[in-house]
């Protein structure tokens, strides 16, 4: 089975700016959820499972 990986960029970065991050929800299976720099599309990623994933945004959030 192949994992696609559909990203978008999120709502807090900026079009105007240098600042951007992009999530991809693995499909089929949304098991994980996967982070990258645009700037560097093929560097480094985070890859979160659903709790963990969860766990970040409730985080960032406070």
């Amino acid at each position: 089975m192949t994992t696609t990986l559909n990203w978008f960029k999120s709502s807090y970065s900026s079009n105007d700016g240098p600042d951007c991050v992009e999530v991809a929800i693995a499909t089929p299976s949304p098991a994980a959820v996967h982070v990258r720099d645009s700037k560097d599309r093929d560097g480094a990623r985070i890859v979160f499972g659903g709790a963990s994933w969860s766990a970040f945004l409730d985080d960032v959030a406070s």
